[in-house]
This record gives structure tokens, C-alpha cells and sequence, in this order.
């Protein structure tokens, strides 16, 4: 399984923390050079991997960590997405609804990478939050998962504890997906919800 993270700003470097303390090679991409971050990808760790951004667009799963505005244009990188799953890391708060069509931020991205399968995830932390150990006080960071299709939420839950933390589910784009959206002028209600899981102990 390949892995990627397009964009490597604050949220982009977070994420590649998450990789690099699990241990984890995973490519990362901007629409620059990849000569031009590399000094700060290596900073961070050997696993994490300055790439083109059409070398990233190769991998399996995809997170999508670019401003809210800039995804069409990594949409266009690919003529289909089909076979790949896209985590969609963006938030749209100050885009206006109607630039949306009404719909959840996630559903309009979700038409723009033609055949992909979109898990909304790990965007309702900050990014200095997110670029933590999620192991705390022997629980785990929550990242809440939201997703139209079972199966890639699952392989996207399987690789949030892989990285070290505890996935929930929230549904459906149109439902939990709403709780953790930014759109207009207004913050879906877990964003910037900072909560630790602990294991249930016998």
C-alpha cells in the first residue's frame, strides 16, 4: 500500500509526523518542486519523501491536506481516481454555500476526483495538535471519520491506529460528515474537539 500527502503545509507536516513516528513511508507533494521542501521533509524524517506532485497522485491513499480552494487543481493531476482513496483534510470555512452547490464540503470534492473513494478525516484538529504524539496519558487522540462508502472508512480507521490513533465513525457525508465540516461562516460541531479514547479495561 502506498501512501501520500498532497500539500506540506502546517496541516501537510503534521500528517507526515504521524507517518514518520509509526515508521511509515509516505510520499509528500506540493505543486512546487519537491526540491523546494526537501529540506524540511528530511527535518521531519527518512520515511517521509519529497515528491511530484504527479509522482504522489500514484499512491494508493491519498491525503488531501491543500487549502479548500486549491483542490480542483489537484483533482486534475488524474484524468480518474478510480482504485484510489482520497482523505480529505480540507476545510472550506469563509467558501460560501452556494459556491457549494448546498452540498457538505466533502460531497463537492468528492465530485471533483472523478471515480475516487473520499473518507473525511483527520481535519478538526489544528495542526499543532495534530503533529503530536496521540498517545495521551495512556489513551489515544480521536480522529473522527466520515465516509459514503463502509469500506474505505474501515481501511482508513485500520491505518488511523496504525499511525496511533483512535478512529471513530460518523456515518455518511450528508450526516456525520456535517459534524466535522467547515463551510461559510460556521464550524461543524467536533471541529477543534481535542478528545483521548482510553481502552476499556476488565
Amino acid at each position: 500500500m502506498r501512501y501520500a500527502i498532497i500539500g506540506f503545509g502546517n496541516i501537510g507536516q503534521a500528517l507526515a509526523k504521524a507517518f514518520a513516528r509509526s515508521g511509515i513511508d509516505v510520499a509528500v507533494a506540493t505543486t512546487r518542486d519537491p526540491g523546494s521542501f526537501a529540506a524540511d521533509a528530511a527535518a521531519i524524517g527518512p520515511t517521509v519523501i519529497p515528491r511530484t506532485l504527479a509522482e504522489a497522485v500514484k499512491a494508493d491513499i491519498v491525503f488531501l491536506a491543500v487549502r479548500f480552494e486549491s483542490h480542483r487543481d489537484v483533482a486534475k493531476a488524474l484524468a480518474t481516481w478510480q482504485g484510489k482513496t482520497i482523505v480529505d483534510v480540507t476545510n472550506a470555512y469563509g467558501v460560501p454555500p452556494e459556491e457549494l452547490g448546498g452540498l457538505p464540503s466533502s460531497k463537492a470534492v468528492a465530485q471533483a476526483f472523478t471515480g475516487a473513494r473520499l473518507v473525511k478525516g483527520f481535519n478538526h484538529l489544528g495542526a499543532a495538535v495534530l503533529g503530536q504524539d496521540p498517545a495521551v496519558h495512556g489513551g489515544r487522540r480521536v480522529v473522527f471519520l466520515a465516509s459514503d462508502d463502509g469500506d474505505a472508512a474501515a481501511e482508513i480507521a485500520a491505518l488511523a491506529e496504525k499511525l496511533g490513533f483512535s478512529p471513530i465513525r460518523l456515518g455518511a457525508l450528508s450526516e456525520g460528515g456535517l459534524l466535522v465540516q467547515a463551510r461559510g461562516n460556521s464550524w461543524g460541531a467536533l471541529i477543534f474537539k481535542d478528545l483521548v479514547k482510553f481502552d476499556e479495561r476488565s
